[in-house]
């Protein structure tokens, strides 16, 4: 996936809509953020997810970080080769490293997220 296609969260998630399907990972600021990767802990099939709340953890030898959702709905796909293999979000974060596909309940709600240009704004600020 192109970043300059997607929409980003102020906690570095990004979102990628296909129709009512989103698929979510963390950006590539973020996986640099969190250095050496060592562990992720994602939902399962079926599980509800809410807007702005946790789906998941994600554990580097820095500190254990929360993922949150930037749109709500049903878990669909969990890329079980992230669980398997988490330096694949090193690798290769946008394609990948996706980490879930949900079922989106209003896909107007990504429209309120950040672009590419104004994600790279924040991440420019954050790195001083």
């Amino acid at each position: 996936m192109d970043p300059k296609d997607l929409r980003f969260t102020q906690t570095h998630e990004w979102v990628h809509l296909d129709g009512d399907v989103a698929t979510i990972g963390i950006s590539r600021f973020a996986v640099d953020q969190l250095t050496d990767l060592i562990m992720i802990d994602l939902p399962s099939v079926g599980s509800k997810l809410i807007r702005g709340k946790s789906f998941g953890e994600i554990e580097s030898v820095k500190a254990v970080s929360d993922l949150y959702a930037p749109v709500g709905g049903e878990v669909v796909a969990v890329n079980d080769e992230v669980k398997d293999n988490v330096q694949l979000l090193a690798e290769d974060p946008y394609d990948k490293g996706w980490l879930i596909k949900i079922k989106v309940d209003d896909p107007s709600a990504a429209a309120s997220l950040m672009d590419h240009d104004a994600y790279q704004k924040k991440v420019a600020e954050e790195a001083h």
